[in-house]
């Protein structure tokens, strides 16, 4: 942490306004959270609407910025600008190429007829967008509850960590499109067939594979806000008091 010095006046005015810096942004961290945490969230949402815009350079730029931390496969994406919010396996197939190739599928982006991807899959979308409700929600409550522990926050992972790690084998062993977690026969045999099939197969909005990456992913942001938070709250409080501390002994208003 900076030091209030007595060497130049212009850099003891430098380090004074660091300090007042650092303050205000110690006493309102949350929303200074939300506002960057935002923009980062909203970014994939941005490509798209770029995309549809025709400014296609800027769109782009987002996409492959992005695609290092997603897999960004279409059909496991939502879509903006068209006719349906996510599209199947074979939609993508038809529009784009006839091909299982995870590496070649994630590069479709989308087209004017069938609308522009999301940046993220729909399970980076549920997991980093939850972040932010929660955080607001855990500001508005922290004063009454205590920290999750540490076995908490694993419960609220695992079930995240068991969808993905079983999509993740199903692609490997069947590939893509291909695999146990693509039909879910063995959910069928489970629930004796009581839903429709488009339920149980494949990886459109409202399925079975759908719902539980929307859902696990938001069990992950609410077990993150709450496990994480009142560690970040008590060191950002221990900032600003140390720096009301430094600020009256050197005879200065924050």
């Amino acid at each position: 942490m900076s030091t209030i010095t007595h060497s130049t006046p212009r850099s003891r005015a430098v380090v004074i306004t660091l300090d007042r810096l650092i303050y205000r942004v110690s006493r309102h961290w949350i929303l200074v959270f939300g506002l960057a945490f935002g923009c980062y969230v909203g970014l994939p949402w941005l490509a798209p609407t770029l995309m549809h815009l025709g400014w296609t350079d800027a769109g782009n730029a987002i996409y492959l910025l992005y695609s290092t931390q997603c897999h960004q496969m279409p059909q496991r994406s939502f879509f903006v600008f068209g006719p349906q919010g996510m599209y199947s396996l074979a939609q993508i197939q038809t529009a784009f190429k006839n091909t299982t190739d995870p590496m070649i599928l994630r590069q479709f982006i989308g087209n004017a007829q069938l609308g522009w991807k999301v940046a993220w899959s729909d399970r980076m979308v549920s997991m980093y967008s939850s972040l932010l409700p929660f955080a607001w929600l855990w500001s508005k409550l922290s004063r009454r509850i205590r920290p999750l522990p540490w076995w908490g926050v694993i419960v609220c992972l695992l079930p995240m960590a068991a969808d993905g790690g079983t999509h993740l084998i199903s692609d490997v062993l069947g590939g893509i499109g291909g695999g146990f977690r693509d039909s879910n026969a063995w959910l069928a045999t489970l629930t004796h067939n009581a839903l429709p099939a488009s339920f149980y197969m494949g990886d459109a909005l409202g399925s079975f594979n759908s719902l539980m990456r929307l859902m696990t992913g938001v069990f992950f942001a609410f077990g993150v806000i709450w496990f994480v938070f009142p560690y970040l709250q008590t060191t950002m409080d221990n900032v600003a008091h140390n720096l009301e501390d430094k600020f009256q002994r050197a005879g200065l208003r924050l």
